[in-house]
């Protein structure tokens, strides 16, 4: 693709809480296409609704984000010459405008309380009609609205939405959208506390800060009707637009909090690799085109790959199947010492002893095999702390007490007894002895050592798990079984 310096897209998050991961495939989405086009990723912070606004969620969403490989050319921490970065220190820039809208018809006063438009929906409800403001405050006159300002009584400015028009633009992934008006309510604009919506607030912005491309999840699809009246009403461009498809629990509904985890950070702290989950993400409603196979992107590549016609347009099932086995892959293939500092915190209340770093390292590599995540390092452990070998399953049990099994620990008991260290190459060469002296081999070779020395048919590599078990506790296994 062509760069294209002039690119500006946004990401603007409310600091309500922890990210969402629709929150993070938006962020996502929008780094790399500014990334692609040589553009500028802003980040910007939609706190106007400050009876939502969690503390410390400014600062965690910064720091998740940029520990995903995420990051801005403008925001709140590197500033840039379109700020404030907050919306909530932009406040005397929406009344402006707000009162340009007011001047020229396009927005209008409403005194009603709480109390009467709650009535007005009960109403709406009652007689099977859509609810949305009736617009009764529309056709107040100069002097009654002067009256009510002078009374001091509540107000909230709304959008004046023309009747019997259609509202009609093209999306970057949609298509062609139009909306007729009549089914527009008459939105506020700036609320009773002076703070505007985030429709008003939305559209200034990203004319002030020169937004040129909006991605976002299509839950918005409905808003944008309205934007476009508040840009057009303003004398302004309308960005370029891009919605993005829901992401999808497996049943096909929207993925929600009462559906499971959906916080990045649940994610990360179960011990999903970063790399892997942005590679994960990336993919939920994108793909690279035809005739590419490979699902393995770094963060470079999906940058260099991103194109918002590889957007599809319907929704992005959250396989979670999908995500294990991704995640396993990234595992099994990353740096071993990267991986054993990352993974060191899911060793703590196993009996392992993390101190010895070469130890750790050799169980990690032995079971990142079987790990889809990280937080499964403790059930897979325990063959390696375990003091006793347990075996209860009968027809295990008939394996092990064989003869030819027998054979085969004493054997090897004597083969190792006159090693000094035992490695996993010493246990190859002394096992291929006790074949060559038993004549057993094959299953009935191995498995009966696997069980004396894990309880368990499958698992790790057997030559790694008698080096780290060691040669004492290799042949006090066996011995128990003779």
């Amino acid at each position: 693709m062509t760069k294209n310096n002039n690119v500006r897209v946004r990401f603007a998050p409310s600091p309500t809480g922890y990210i969402h991961i629709g929150s993070l495939r938006t962020a996502l989405f929008n780094f790399l296409y500014a990334r692609n086009t040589g553009g500028k990723n802003i980040l910007r912070i939609e706190d106007t609704d400050q009876s939502r606004k969690v503390d410390g969620a400014v600062d965690n969403l910064i720091k998740s984000l940029g520990l995903l490989g995420i990051d801005f050319d403008e925001g709140p921490a590197q500033g840039g010459d379109k700020g404030p970065y907050y919306q909530s220190e932009r406040l005397a820039i929406y009344r402006k405008y707000c009162d340009d809208l007011l001047e020229k018809k396009a927005a209008y006063y409403a005194f009603e309380t709480p109390e009467v438009l709650d009535e007005m929906r009960k109403l709406q409800q009652l007689e099977g009609r859509q609810t949305m403001y009736d617009g009764r405050a529309r056709d107040l006159s100069e002097e009654e609205v002067k009256e009510n300002l002078n009374k001091g009584i509540p107000y909230v400015i709304r959008l004046k939405v023309p009747k019997d028009e259609e509202v009609k633009f093209e999306d970057l992934i949609k298509g062609v959208i139009k909306i007729e008006t009549n089914i527009i309510d008459d939105q506020i604009l700036l609320k009773s506390d002076g703070f505007p919506t985030y429709h008003l607030a939305n559209v200034i912005d990203d004319h002030l800060m020169e937004i040129t491309h909006i991605i976002r999840g299509e839950e918005w699809i409905t808003s944008v009707p309205k934007h476009i009246l508040i840009y057009k009403a303003l004398g302004w461009d309308v960005p370029a637009m891009a919605h993005v498809p829901l992401i999808l629990n497996p049943d096909k509904t929207k993925l929600s909090k009462r559906q499971g985890d959906v916080a990045v950070e649940d994610y990360l702290n179960k011990g999903y690799l970063k790399e892997a989950l942005i590679n994960f993400i990336a993919m939920l409603g994108w793909n690279p085109g035809e005739g590419e196979e490979n699902e393995f992107f770094s963060m470079e590549e999906l940058s260099e790959k991103f194109l918002l016609e590889k957007v599809q347009s319907s929704g992005a099932v959250f396989n979670v199947d999908k995500l294990n086995w991704m995640n396993n892959s990234y595992i099994k293939n990353y740096d071993p010492d990267k991986l054993l500092e990352l993974s060191l915190p899911y060793f703590k209340g196993t009996d392992v002893d993390v101190t010895d770093n070469d130890h750790t390292k050799k169980i990690l590599l032995a079971i990142r095999v079987y790990l889809n995540k990280l937080d499964e390092i403790p059930e897979h452990t325990k063959i390696f702390t375990q003091d006793k070998v347990v075996i209860e399953d009968v027809n295990l049990l008939e394996i092990i007490k064989a003869d030819t099994s027998v054979t085969v620990f004493k054997e090897l008991i004597s083969q190792l007894e006159s090693v000094e260290t035992l490695t996993a190459e010493i246990y190859k060469d002394k096992i291929s002895e006790v074949q060559k002296v038993t004549g057993v081999k094959g299953k009935l070779l191995f498995k009966p050592v696997r069980l004396a020395l894990t309880g368990s048919e499958n698992g790790p590599d057997l030559p790694s798990i008698v080096e780290i078990l060691g040669k004492e506790k290799v042949i006090k296994f066996l011995k128990e079984y003779i």
